[in-house]
């Protein structure tokens, strides 16, 4: 399905928004309502004689124009329409781009006769191409990345594997002309990752280190972005539930994300020096499988004692985290991680857990961001008091809390324990294991990965 920004066309249908106040005075407003139209957020209706496809929308947010749009073609590529018209103007394009591109999204690599659809052309109709075409293309850029980082989530394990996900990365870079070091495990003993290579050492794929970097000439601000890339998870010899185990391929969410960043960052030419770090690793069972009262010397020094091997994320995470300061100064380090069914309690299904030390950074850029994006966020506070569940009797901390209370918060504290005192208020840590995968459709996010922070992550490397 193609996407352009024109001036004027002949499609098949047009489609048009309308609010409820907008619907009161529509020249067809007696055939809709006789339809059953009432102009309610993404409600649809086919004026099939008149070549018009009328959508709802509560207001003229960019929320609402996305959902509308991603309903509207959902609905079209079911129909028998070749093409469709969608005006668009300077405040609703990228919200329209994404409705198009992200609703329209689908993953068929698995399905031996994919549903095919007619829909071949959408035209995003404007009265001044030259003056949106940059707002068009930075807005398709973005789409297709995290469309990117869905396809990575969505393939199966037996088909992505720590090996296979470096080999990807390495195609990445040679396409997108980024920098790119793989560490295997004999590089990783080296560099005593002691935390990551216990988690994957039952697997029968080595565990991998992924480093792209993107550096233009002129960058004003280094950023570092980690990701945590559990390729599959089985919880270890603390084995998840069967019904637990099934959509475990999105554990590996977050260096998707991460991948899909670098690659906005490059294909926009933003002045922004970006490093992607991403543990690739898969949780297994066996005879070498790390156990509960392991005692783990991690990268930094610290000790930790292992009470859950399904808290496996933030073991991967201390080590790649404390490997990437070591390598780069930069002036903001994130944390990309399905870490914790917590967060999705905490916040519910469709929300980013967001926690760290800076005020400043977490709602003076990283929400403004969000906002802009259309992506959600919230903020989990730390706090003292929690931190004292992480303390181990026989090491220097606990992987698991010794209540059951605050898990998300309490993991995010955990990893706080590998970021350096420099580092403190340039760190922020996004628990994504809600927002990233989703069975329900909802907004522009059909079944399956969602590419949880590649929008919003773009929105604030470009503010930067």
């Amino acid at each position: 399905m193609n996407i352009d920004l024109v001036n004027e066309t002949e499609s098949d249908i047009k489609v048009e928004f309308l609010t409820k106040d907008e619907l009161k005075e529509h020249k067809l407003k007696k055939k809709l309502k006789l339809a059953g139209f009432r102009a309610t957020q993404d409600s649809i209706c086919f004026l099939h004689e008149k070549s018009l496809l009328a959508c709802g929308i509560e207001d003229k947010t960019q929320d609402s124009y996305r959902s509308a749009t991603s309903q509207a073609i959902k609905t079209l590529k079911s129909s028998n329409y070749k093409s469709a018209t969608f005006d668009v103007n300077e405040k609703n394009i990228h919200s329209v781009v994404d409705g198009v591109i992200l609703g329209g999204y689908s993953f068929n690599d698995y399905k031996s006769k994919p549903k095919k659809t007619k829909l071949k052309h959408i035209y995003l109709a404007c009265g001044d191409v030259k003056k949106l075409q940059k707002s068009f293309q930075d807005a398709v850029i973005v789409a297709e990345a995290t469309c990117f980082s869905r396809d990575i989530v969505n393939t199966i394990p037996q088909d992505l594997n720590p090996p296979s996900f470096a080999k990807l990365a390495k195609k990445l870079a040679k396409d997108n002309d980024l920098a790119c070091e793989i560490l295997g495990e004999k590089e990783l003993k080296k560099e005593r990752c002691n935390a990551m290579l216990a988690v994957g050492r039952a697997s029968v794929h080595e565990s991998q280190l992924i480093h792209l970097s993107y550096k233009p000439k002129n960058a004003k601000k280094i950023v570092t972005l980690v990701g945590k890339g559990l390729t599959y998870d089985s919880g270890g010899l603390s084995l998840k539930p069967a019904t637990s185990m099934v959509t475990m391929k999105m554990d590996k969410a977050g260096a998707c994300a991460v991948l899909g960043m670098i690659k906005v960052a490059s294909e926009l030419k933003l002045d922004v020096e970006i490093h992607a770090f991403v543990g690739a690793v898969e949780n297994m069972i066996g005879g070498n499988a790390y156990k509960p009262d392991d005692v783990i010397i991690t990268r930094n020094t610290k000790t930790v004692e292992v009470r859950n091997t399904d808290a496996e994320g933030r073991l991967v995470l201390c080590d790649v985290l404390d490997y990437a300061q070591e390598k780069v100064k930069a002036d903001y380090i994130f944390d990309f991680a399905t870490l914790t069914g917590a967060c999705m309690v905490a916040l519910g299904q469709y929300t980013t857990g967001v926690m760290g030390h800076s005020t400043k950074l977490k709602h003076n850029f990283i929400m403004k961001a969000a906002n802009n994006s259309g992506e959600l966020l919230g903020h989990l506070p730390f706090n003292k008091h929690l931190k004292k569940l992480l303390k181990s009797e026989i090491a220097d901390i606990s992987n698991v809390a010794s209540k059951p209370y605050g898990g998300a918060i309490t993991a995010g504290l955990f990893l706080d324990n590998f970021i350096k005192d420099e580092n403190k208020d340039k760190w922020l840590h996004f628990d994504i294991a809600g927002s990233a995968y989703t069975e329900t459709p909802w907004d522009c996010n059909v079944y399956g990965a969602t590419g949880a922070g590649v929008r919003f992550m773009s929105s604030f490397l470009k503010e930067i």
